[in-house]
């Protein structure tokens, strides 16, 4: 069967059922029909957060289909569950880009799956819409005071640097032009859409720990400067209450449901190789609080998504893994060993070991964090036995625990060998000593090198004269102090895409940087990134139907 057909073949539990599971009373959820519910930020313990272990589920450099962590996210959560573990799994919600674009949804598939798997994918509770609210909201306030001859802030429209946002994948929106049609229309100046999931306001919502943080984050907003070259923020404008308003529904994390009937919280959805890629501090806070062991995924390979989720995230959340899970895929190392993409389902021992150094590098990366990883090898069903147990010894020799997960297979029964590794793992009082990489204190150039040098395995960092001006401008605002949130291809981890594997004697360079004080970071852009993607010419959406009776077939 399909992903949806899976999905709809299970009759969901009420979700007050599900609230029980993890002792949230019927008062405390706020409904948004029978299978899903918002859950109020008071229920977050802090006490209980610091008993609780956190795991990290992050990959190895993907192929461009992605290799399955969210999908072993859950098998994990369900596995642990198996087992006897109060698990919860923690996850991002997914974009309508993707979804009606290539690489579809983001509820994991096969056995391993959240539901309902077509709300979470599509509408959900509407976080998403809140969120390009609040982000347009304070594009229309930025073009009113330019208009506003009389308004005190004479904002220069050369220096603005907010665009609006959509949830979809719409080049024609990247670079426009607005105002058009004359005095009564606005000033005419060039503007541009960002998709929501790239937006400030979405890293914002994911690294706040209160409404209040919010708020503050929030004003805090870069939005231009003045004709007299004065730095303007969003609380300048007086935007951030009403911004927070607007927003104060969709801060609360989403209770759901896996196929298997064991609770999962979805919240916020930021990209992983433009944004910090990974679900919000308080979803994650509120599973700790709400369970024993928490899993939660970040975004693309460990070189993005882990480690923004280790230096940032943990950063502001006070957060501290005990462990993480690497997925890794047969075919993803052929990929890295050569192989051409009608060929990752051909058996090949060889490849599969020529492309392991890229899961090597990414083994030592974590453990440069204080923490020995567990390899995942999320099955497919053209991996042979012996790919498999070549996997397993490389890592061996390393002296790494490599587990095959069956999640999509099998579901929880699929995954109660890798659940009994991670907390046999975890119980290893010498195995988890986390730190964070860098001093969020050291100069930005020393941040990025140390990133770039460690992390990437680059031999130099160069900078072009636009981003050494983007620098002076950072430093003259006072944000050095910042951490570092990279923006680089998810295909390499050099910022040429076509780099497989584990390059070497390379260097990166840093194009321009983008501010992102609201946020609390400050994003080198690596390479030309896009924060508005295009459709393919086929899109998912073709192949995608709904009948009278309002069942969707062709969702993925």
């Amino acid at each position: 069967m399909t992903d949806i057909e899976i999905a709809q073949s299970v009759t969901p539990f009420h979700i007050k059922k599900i609230a029980e599971k993890i002792n949230v009373s019927e008062e405390d959820l706020e409904l948004y029909g029978k299978y899903k519910a918002k859950l109020p930020l008071h229920l977050i313990d802090e006490e209980k957060i610091k008993s609780s272990k956190l795991i990290l589920v992050t990959a190895l450099t993907p192929t461009p289909a992605g290799e399955g962590k969210t999908t072993v996210s859950i098998g994990l959560n369900e596995g642990l569950n198996k087992i006897g573990k109060k698990s919860i799994v923690v996850l991002r919600e997914p974009s309508l880009g993707p979804v009606f674009g290539i690489k579809g949804g983001a509820a994991g598939g096969g056995y391993s799956q959240v539901i309902p798997m077509e709300d979470i994918n599509l509408h959900f509770t509407g976080d998403f819409s809140a969120i390009e609210k609040a982000n347009n909201f304070l594009a229309a306030i930025i073009d009113n005071v330019i208009q506003n001859q009389e308004h005190p802030i004479k904002l220069d429209p050369r220096t603005i640097v907010w665009k609006r946002v959509i949830d979809m994948n719409d080049r024609s929106l990247r670079n426009i032009i607005i105002g058009i049609g004359g005095k009564a229309n606005g000033v005419m100046r060039q503007d541009g859409f960002n998709i929501t999931a790239a937006s400030e306001i979405m890293a914002i919502l994911c690294l706040s720990n209160s409404l209040s943080n919010l708020k503050e984050k929030l004003g805090n907003i870069f939005v231009g400067f003045t004709y007299n070259n004065e730095p303007i923020y969003a609380k300048d404008l007086k935007a951030e209450n009403a911004m927070t308003i607007l927003l104060k529904d969709a801060i609360q994390p989403n209770l759901v449901q896996t196929l298997e009937g064991n609770p999962a919280i979805i919240h916020g959805g930021p990209f992983a190789n433009i944004a910090q890629g990974t679900n919000s501090i308080l979803a994650t806070k509120m599973g700790l609080s709400l369970g024993d062991y928490v899993v939660t995924e970040a975004g693309f390979g460990a070189d993005l998504g882990a480690e923004k989720f280790l230096n940032i995230k943990c950063g502001y959340g006070k957060l501290k893994p005990s462990m993480v899970v690497l997925v890794a895929t047969i075919r993803a190392l052929k990929h890295h060993g050569g192989a051409l993409a009608n060929e990752l389902n051909t058996p090949s021992v060889e490849k599969v070991k020529k492309g392991f150094c890229n899961l090597e590098k990414h083994i030592e990366n974590i453990q440069k964090f204080g923490i020995t990883p567990v390899i995942a090898i999320n099955h497919f069903v053209k991996d042979t036995d012996e790919e498999i147990n070549t996997l397993i010894e490389l890592c061996h020799q390393l002296n790494v625990k490599a587990v095959v997960s069956k999640g999509w297979l099998l579901g929880g029964n699929g995954t109660q060998e890798l659940a009994k590794a991670v907390v046999e793992e975890i119980e290893k009082s010498t195995t988890s000593n986390f730190k964070p990489l860098y001093d969020w204190k050291a100069s930005v150039k020393q941040k990025i090198e140390t990133i770039a040098k460690e992390i990437y395995g680059a031999d130099t960092i160069e900078y072009a004269t636009k981003a050494e001006q983007d620098l002076k401008r950072i430093e003259s605002l006072g944000l050095s102090h910042l951490p570092i949130c990279m923006a680089k291809t998810q295909k390499s981890f050099s910022d040429n895409e076509k780099r497989i594997g584990r390059p070497i004697n390379f260097t990166v360079t840093v194009r321009e940087f983008e501010i992102a004080a609201g946020a609390g970071f400050i994003i080198p852009i690596l390479g030309s990134m896009m924060r508005m993607p295009g459709l393919p010419s086929i899109p998912a959406s073709e192949g995608m139907s709904i009948d009278d009776n309002g069942v969707i077939s062709g969702l993925s």
